[in-house]
């Protein structure tokens, strides 16, 4: 399984070793005010507010200009967080109906597909669903697909030894994703849920944790820091390569707190949803202990889910037959909770 796992994992070969960067110049945007006289005295008191007043850091306007193209069957809006790029700012997010012969009422969800992902990725799931009588809105993550600034040839802007960039990234991904909940809810949709997958389960938890609205939660893999799966890795290994000498582990959480699902399970927990977390026994992405820690905290906090482990790893979930076993677990929890 580990060999095949880590076939997998290097049959990209564009991964680039960016510099470390503080990236403080991204804080600009950001709705607090830190008096530092170096950057990462700067970032590590900028999480500690963000985690004290999160409903601050992830608030937004929501978006006025909604469209919907009929040919794509797509929504587009402008996010609310600017960024440097263009196609960036523009969210684009493939909407999926419901079959009519199944429709279960106005329930959907939005799905989070994971990092580096391409356009025609968890398609077959979002249709899966849909099958059910679940809509499906699939959102672009932050610097993926159509929304890549055209240097790029992965998402490397969404997640990278630039840290202030990367935590700029999250909370638009954060913001984005409410966005599209704001959509739904304009459509008359009033049951409704989140589907999450790697780096994109973690914005997912994010989301939920800041957003009553949202009431069915599937975390299709899961971690406590994110600092650790980025240092831990397999997937990240490049990153680590431009982070490691400059930072260690423990000063690159404090700079990375306020994107770490551990930090909301309080605010998660106090909030009434279902909730369905999966981990693989042999993942080398989201390295396995730190998937058990989530399930600890929200088993010491009483929180209502079902849980699903994997005899697989990161990548190998990906393939035949263990995506067929996940896809199962995933459209049936929703189906019985939605």
């Amino acid at each position: 399984m580990r060999a095949w796992e880590h076939k997998l994992a290097f049959r990209s070969t564009d991964r680039v070793v960016r510099p470390f960067d503080w990236g403080i110049e991204w804080a600009r945007n950001w709705p607090f005010t830190i008096d530092a006289v170096d950057p990462e005295t700067h970032l590590r008191e900028f999480n500690r507010i963000a985690i004290e007043r999160s409903p601050e850091f992830f608030a937004y306007e929501p978006p006025t200009d909604f469209a919907f193209s009929e040919l794509e069957s797509e929504v587009r809006f402008t996010s609310a967080v600017d960024t440097p790029y263009p196609e960036n700012n523009l969210v684009r997010a493939r909407f999926f109906p419901a079959k009519p012969r199944w429709k279960r009422g106005n329930k959907a969800v939005v799905l989070l597909p994971h990092w580096n992902s391409h356009a025609a990725q968890h398609v077959a799931l979002c249709k899966g669903i849909a099958e059910l009588g679940i809509s499906v809105l699939r959102i672009s993550l932050p610097y993926h697909d159509r929304r890549m600034p055209p240097e790029l040839t992965r998402a490397d802007y969404a997640v990278s030894a630039n840290v202030g960039r990367t935590i700029d990234a999250t909370r638009q991904a954060v913001i984005d994703v409410r966005s599209c909940f704001d959509w739904l809810q304009l459509q008359g949709y009033e049951d409704l849920g989140i589907v999450g997958t790697s780096l994109g389960s973690c914005y997912a938890f994010l989301a939920s944790a800041h957003d009553e609205r949202i009431k069915v939660n599937v975390f299709n893999h899961c971690s406590t820091y994110f600092a650790d799966v980025v240092w831990e890795g397999l997937s990240t290994r490049h990153i680590r390569q431009g982070i490691e000498g400059q930072i260690d582990l423990d000063r690159l959480r404090s700079v990375w707190h306020a994107l770490s699902p551990v930090h909301y399970m309080d605010r998660y927990a106090d909030l009434d949803k279902k909730s369905f977390f999966l981990y693989a026994t042999y993942d080398t992405t989201f390295p396995p202990h730190l998937s058990k820690e989530i399930v600890g905290h929200i088993q010491s906090r009483g929180v209502d889910h079902k849980l699903v482990v994997m005899p697989c790893g990161h990548y190998t979930l990906g393939e035949a037959p263990f995506k067929f076993i996940a896809g199962y677990a995933i459209c049936s929890f929703l189906k019985r909770n939605l």
